[in-house]
């Protein structure tokens, strides 16, 4: 079955036979939403991630955040128009279309103003100029997210040659395992093909074609290991490939490049929580087209995401502040920014799925999880992530992730399963729980195996190519000066 766990309403491969056969013309709302909605995202990394991180860095290593972070989305949008849309999202064949794209549009060759790509809804597409960029905007933040796990120790060198090395081996695969995917009009017609076929010998050769669709779909999206049973896991906005892709990617780089001089015995405090509550409220505000957006068209469905991202993020911000206010006695700016956050993670895979309630719930209960991650368990097995990036993405995703599985379901007020087999009644699938959640469990782990282990092997390479650490002289005086020549604030 062709269930919604195989069509991500983020990331899609457009299907030749559709790109051909298409003369639908895009809806200009459709299309302008979209590129606002890139915008938005745009804005998630600059200036709300650097000014999120670099206000929790101390005043000497400031700078260096908001510059690693910035550098990113330059060296991001390079690789992406490069090749990175070509292989995250390109056509492929042969044994490794499941797993990686195709190299037909490096440089973005074959991509014109006229060129358009499907929605999630039958006849609806939007310019391929539009979805191309709104797909850069992801790809620029997820590894953006990573620096702040092993913010004030890094060179700036290792920054650039790790985030490149990154997104071409883990981000990429990553995507196209969980987001490739077949049109809902190729599927929709092959399905009704197969209903009409006269006679048996009609009706194989049909249902052979709509099996071959499968060749491209990436192995998560299309729930092609022999244990998912063609459940595909579902991750509305980036659960798996942005959160958890980075969370274990940042906190494997904090244990390979070390704890920062004085960690565990001096304050090491942020140096401007104001700046931080700034970066927050621009990334609540940018996440709304992050996940809304998502849905690659304006309609109920947009509507919904943009609702469930709201109330997900105010239940986990007064979340975190409760439990830390009856913990530690006090409730604290760092805390409620902290809450929002990780309410914005967990929500970020079931946002198109989940109801507004099931929302709030997921809200309410991520935040008592990461608090009890970046606090006891960090100081337990006293690794020095930063910035708290595993702690908060890498928990907050996983979180997010296993819920959606839970939270679809219609009986909770989720949206169900879609099955765009069914021509008749795309909206009549069936939930499984035991299904789903094994889709699920395997998206989450394939994507800490994949990132984790292939993570630590960059790290390394990265270390011999240009070394991954200041010196200690040089990290005791700040890398805005020892890096950049430069500081945050001259007075």
């Amino acid at each position: 079955m062709l269930t919604a766990g195989i069509l991500f309403p983020a990331l899609t491969v457009a299907g030749e036979a559709f790109a051909q056969a298409a003369k639908i013309v895009p809806n200009k709302g459709d299309t302008a939403w979209l590129l606002l909605c890139s915008a938005l995202v745009l804005m998630m990394s600059i200036p709300g991630l650097a000014l999120f991180y670099g206000g929790l860095v101390r005043t000497k290593n400031a700078l260096s955040v908001l510059t690693q972070v910035m550098t990113i989305v330059a060296l991001v949008g390079v690789i992406w128009v490069v090749y990175g849309y070509s292989l995250a999202l390109g056509d492929s064949s042969g044994s490794l279309s499941n797993y990686i794209g195709g190299f037909g549009k490096l440089f973005l060759a074959g991509i014109t103003p006229d060129s358009v790509v499907p929605t999630f809804s039958n006849g609806v597409v939007v310019p391929e100029y539009a979805y191309m960029v709104f797909q850069m905007t992801f790809a620029m933040i997820t590894p953006a997210l990573i620096v702040g796990a092993f913010a004030e120790r890094i060179k700036f060198s290792a920054v650039l040659v790790f985030i490149g090395l990154w997104v071409t081996f883990i981000y990429l695969p990553i995507a196209h395992w969980a987001w490739a995917t077949v049109t809902p009009d190729d599927i929709a017609a092959a399905a009704k093909a197969v209903a009409e076929a006269a006679g048996a010998e009609a009706k194989k050769v049909a249902e052979a074609k709509l099996a071959e669709m499968t060749g491209s779909i990436g192995w998560l999206n299309g729930g092609l290991a022999p244990w998912m049973g063609g459940v595909g896991a579902l991750d509305f906005a980036g659960g798996t490939v942005v959160h958890i892709n980075a969370g274990i990617a940042g906190l494997v780089g904090a244990i390979v490049i070390g704890k920062r001089v004085g960690y565990g015995r001096d304050a090491l405090s942020p140096h401007s929580l104001t700046m931080t509550m700034i970066g927050t409220s621009l990334l609540w505000v940018g996440w709304f087209g992050f996940n809304a957006g998502s849905n690659l068209e304006a309609n109920g469905a947009t509507a919904l995401a943009f609702v469930n991202t709201m109330v997900a993020t105010c239940g986990a911000a007064l979340s975190w502040v409760l439990v830390e206010w009856a913990s530690k006695g006090k409730p604290s700016l760092l805390g409620l920014a902290s809450g929002a956050v990780a309410g914005l993670v967990a929500v970020t895979p079931a946002s198109g799925y989940a109801g507004p309630m099931g929302s709030l719930f997921l809200g309410l209960i991520v935040s008592p999880i990461c608090l009890f991650f970046v606090s006891t368990v960090k100081n337990k097995f006293g690794y020095d992530d930063a910035l708290d990036v595993f702690g908060i993405h890498c928990v907050g995703g996983i979180v997010g992730a296993l819920a959606t599985g839970i939270l679809v379901n219609p009986s909770l007020g989720g949206v169900g399963i879609t099955d765009y087999t069914n021509y008749a009644n795309a909206n009549a699938g069936t939930y499984a729980f035991g299904a789903q959640m094994t889709a699920q469990f395997t998206a989450v782990i394939a994507t800490l195996l994949w990132s984790g282990i292939g993570s630590y092997i960059l790290f390394k390479i990265t270390d011999v190519l240009v070394g991954l650490r200041v010196s200690e002289d040089k990290e005791r005086e700040g890398l805005d000066i020892v890096e950049h020549g430069e500081r945050s604030y001259n007075y």
